[in-house]
């Protein structure tokens, strides 16, 4: 088990930033400038190894293999997160795709927003499905998304009490297009009608989110198990905003970041959500951040990247 500590790279050179503030709506377009190389992965390969070290540690103990490379040598090539299906892994990349944003970016409000450890522990499916197929290869498929929080953050203050929630929705697109975002943020539309089903969507799933989510939650059970003593003063405000007989609250910021390919018709420096206001079917009342990650490499990106991942070494 491990905090994630490191800090996040400086991407200035192979994402251009377009960003705009309309009072607490903030929308940040980020566009691939600049093809992947090996420069970029030296830049995202240890902050991604620190996002995913925690789980990597319960889940090798859980798959009963040792994680000293040299231990297992001759006897699996099954570790985690690279064995995991494609799919999987794009909704890995996103998720700490949206840590790094988080932490490295000025978002609404410019808040102080830190990332103590990611969520990627609670993905028991994935755990579940490594322990199989370190048992027996042949068993590969695809595994069930996280339910719950996609992502959370804290702010604290100079005593380390939690003062305000970041959390929301991390969404990958093979390819993205007006109507894929649409149907992403607004729900699909019923089959063979032009009526979106009820309920449906990010827009939808931020509107009902309650405060806290449930993230925090995990995110407090994962700080007590790693470092009680540190984190001791975050985990005692965390028990005040949990409790479910308290009125104690602290403000959430809504967080989207939707990433993927840009499809052949989008131009250059445009987005798929609006920026000039906030958009008519949010109505939660929390501050919002959005992003946009428009990626030219697209899966490539991320299938070479988690190759890179503990490339033979921990």
């Amino acid at each position: 088990m491990a905090l994630h500590t490191c800090p996040p790279p400086d991407l200035d050179e192979w994402l251009e930033e377009y960003s705009s503030v309309v009072g607490n709506y903030c929308h940040l377009l980020l566009e691939q400038k600049k093809a992947k190389n090996v420069d970029l992965f030296a830049k995202l390969v240890p902050y991604f190894e620190s996002a995913h070290l925690d789980a990597r540690t319960i889940f090798h103990e859980f798959m009963g293999i040792d994680l000293h490379p040299d231990a297992a040598t001759g006897l699996t090539e099954i570790s985690y997160p690279s064995s995991l299906h494609l799919t999987t892994l794009k909704g890995f990349f996103g998720e700490a795709l949206t840590g790094l944003i988080v932490e490295a970016y000025d978002l609404v409000g410019d808040h102080d927003w830190k990332v103590p450890v990611f969520l990627f522990r609670f993905h028991d499916d994935a755990k579940k499905y490594l322990y199989t197929l370190v048992r027996d290869p042949d068993q590969e498929r695809q595994t069930i998304g996280r339910l719950g929080t996609d992502f959370i953050g804290i702010s604290v203050d100079e005593d380390g009490v939690v003062d305000r929630l970041i959390s929301g929705e991390a969404k990958w697109r093979k390819t993205l297009t007006q109507g894929k975002v649409d149907d992403v943020m607004l729900g699909p539309k019923k089959k063979g009608q032009d009526v979106r089903q009820e309920g449906k969507g990010v827009w939808a799933e931020l509107n009902k989110e309650v405060n806290p989510p449930n993230g925090l939650r995990e995110l407090q059970i994962a700080l007590k198990e790693i470092d009680s003593d540190g984190h001791a003063e975050t985990i005692l405000s965390m028990d005040k905003l949990l409790s479910a007989y308290g009125s104690y609250t602290v403000p959430k910021t809504d967080l989207v970041v939707v990433v993927g390919k840009g499809g052949a018709e989008r131009e250059e420096g445009t987005s798929f959500i609006g920026w000039g206001e906030i958009p008519e079917a949010y109505t939660a009342g929390n501050d919002l951040q959005v992003v946009e990650v428009i990626l030219s490499d697209g899966e490539d990106l991320v299938e070479e990247l988690y190759s890179y991942l503990w490339n033979g070494e921990e």
